[in-house]
């Protein structure tokens, strides 16, 4: 498994397309498209990416990790993901 961090977001992306997002245009979810603040992501939602994350990457992250502030948008998660990866 590669760990760089566009296939981090690309994994990320899938994810949210296919759970989240079913139908829609892979290309209209950009990398700064505000996925908490703009109602893609409620908490439930939040709580399903970060058990997707913690289980693929096997990684734990901290409950101000999943925060509107950290993981808004597909750049953010990704960060999160490879920061934890790396660290």
């Amino acid at each position: 498994m590669s760990d760089d961090l566009d296939s981090i977001k690309q994994s990320v992306k899938e994810f949210i397309l296919n759970e989240f997002l079913p139908g829609e245009d892979p290309d209209a979810l950009e990398d700064d498209t505000p996925l908490i603040t703009g109602g893609i992501l409620d908490s439930i939602a939040t709580i399903q990416f970060a058990t997707f994350v913690e289980e693929k990457y096997n990684v734990d992250l901290q409950a101000h990790e999943l925060s509107a502030d950290y993981i808004d948008t597909l750049s953010g998660m990704a960060g999160v993901v490879h920061s934890k990866l790396a660290g």
